[in-house]
């Protein structure tokens, strides 16, 4: 702007010296309006002769300068940078010995099928004679070579000198404890057991039944142990042994046990959906004072008084009916009871709380149980081969407590349970008669039993449509 100004100032001055007027053409009325304006002028600059020339002389000084400066600014074209390549020889500095001390190291080792102790410690790299010694005769350490169970991870500390200097190895028993082999000060060896520091993961799995529910289980990575506390839940409402059908589905909430970063053992289920034959069952699992149970998402109680069968899994061979041809006295006769196939020495539980009336043998029954309820209600166990350790009459027990082994006894082709169900003294199928329900929470424990399953009814809701596993 500086240098237009100066010009137009320069050009002004020009104009009213006279340098313009010469020659100029003449352009009519204009030259009357420019005689005007000039006029007008010149009496500015005789009146006011300093300012007027001052202006002029700065903007002309200004103008000078920056075409200075445009003059004497370099070009960046024409710098040329010095370059130089210097070559130094820098000493290598000479690598010190370091002594490092012997460290031991820690593995990790599954045990295999066909393990011994001399194989399994090799495959670690122990190779100490004292130890092997010890694992295999000492009195204290005696159940590392009783309980070597395939699948099963220990913990081991070897020296530099493949000398065994600790081993941790779980228990079998779910006691959560494990046997503690250590080398002392004096280099002896010492066993103990102690408690396992477990760590509680929350795991989120669901599963589509195509041919059992073991079956489902094993290939959604459930374990075992999850899918029969499923049966005792929903036992009341669905008959594993001949509900399921083909296309049911399941989710599960449940508690994994760790014990450095390894899974030891599951705990309970804290929350399971089960979807049989187009019929949804929840059950949530909530403490109270009485120790806890299932409920559904309103509250009430999941369990029922008695469990439609006494055993897990089995198959029902004969069923209730008036008339059927005793394969043992060749007869027809009425069979008021229903019998479980199932292989010797499987577990019978309780089908609910109740007091022992009989145990003992009875004729065709053979070995057999009966069990008092309240409201006048009796069950009875029969053909068993034996009775749960120390069962006695008038002895109570709770629901799915274990009081016998199925077996053969009395009147029996096979290994069976003959199993009836009566309502003060008449026979009822226990397969088809409504089963009364457990007490319901109170309606001062349902806010709290809602605020504490929330979670858990939406992670069920998340597993429709899909296999999930969680996320703890």
């Amino acid at each position: 702007m500086g240098w237009t100004y100066g010009i137009y100032l320069l050009h002004c001055s020009k104009y009213f010296s006279g340098a313009y007027r010469k020659g100029a053409p003449s352009i009519g009325p204009m030259q009357n309006e420019k005689s005007g304006i000039l006029a007008q002028l010149k009496i500015h600059r005789e009146t006011k002769p300093g300012p007027f020339w001052g202006a002029t002389a700065i903007a002309c000084i200004s103008m000078f300068g920056m075409v200075a400066a445009f003059g004497t600014a370099p070009g960046s074209t024409d710098q040329q940078v010095e370059q130089r390549t210097i070559v130094e020889q820098l000493a290598v500095p000479i690598a010190a010995a370091v002594d490092i001390p012997a460290l031991p190291y820690i593995r990790e080792e599954r045990i295999l099928r066909g393990d011994t102790i001399s194989s399994l410690l090799a495959r670690i790299g122990v190779d100490d004679s004292a130890a092997t010694a010890f694992l295999q005769n000492h009195r204290d350490a005696q159940a590392v070579a009783r309980q070597l169970s395939p699948g099963k991870n220990i913990t081991v500390q070897v020296s530099d000198k493949a000398e065994l200097l600790s081993m941790v190895f779980p228990l079998n028993g779910g006691k959560d404890q494990a046997l503690y082999i250590e080398r002392q000060a004096d280099g002896s060896l010492k066993a103990s057991e102690r408690n396992l520091p477990l760590e509680t993961h929350v795991q989120i799995k669901s599963a589509e039944i195509r041919y059992s529910l073991f079956g489902a289980t094993d290939a959604a990575g459930i374990p075992d142990s999850v899918a029969t506390q499923l049966a005792d839940i929903f036992g009341g409402d669905i008959d594993f042994h001949t509900d399921l059908r083909k296309g049911d589905r399941f989710s599960v909430i449940y508690e994994l046990l760790t014990h450095l970063g390894k899974p030891i053992r599951t705990g309970r289920i804290l929350a399971a959906e089960f979807i049989n034959n187009g019929n949804t069952y929840r059950a949530f699992w909530y403490g109270t004072d009485n120790g806890g149970g299932y409920y559904t998402a309103e509250g009430k109680n999941i369990r029922k008084a008695f469990l439609r069968s006494p055993l897990e899994f089995s198959r029902v061979t004969s069923g209730f009916t008036t008339a059927r041809f005793h394969p043992v006295l060749q007869t027809w006769r009425a069979h008021k009871g229903i019998d479980f196939g199932a292989a010797a020495g499987t577990k019978i539980k309780a089908t609910a709380d109740g007091v022992v009336e009989f145990v003992g043998r009875q004729g065709g029954y053979g070995n057999v149980v009966i069990l008092r309820h309240q409201n006048a209600y009796t069950t009875l166990y029969g053909h068993m081969s034996a009775f749960a350790s120390g069962l006695r009459k008038g002895q109570r027990v709770s629901q799915s407590e274990v009081i016998g082994y199925v077996g053969s006894t009395g009147l029996a082709s096979g290994p069976h349970l003959h199993y009836e169900f009566r309502i003060n003294g008449v026979h009822q199928n226990p397969l088809t008669i409504a089963m009364p329900s457990a007490p319901p929470l109170t309606s001062a424990q349902i806010p709290d039993f809602k605020s504490k399953t929330k979670i858990h009814l939406g992670q069920i809701e998340m597993t429709r449509g899909g296999n999930l596993a969680l996320l703890n």
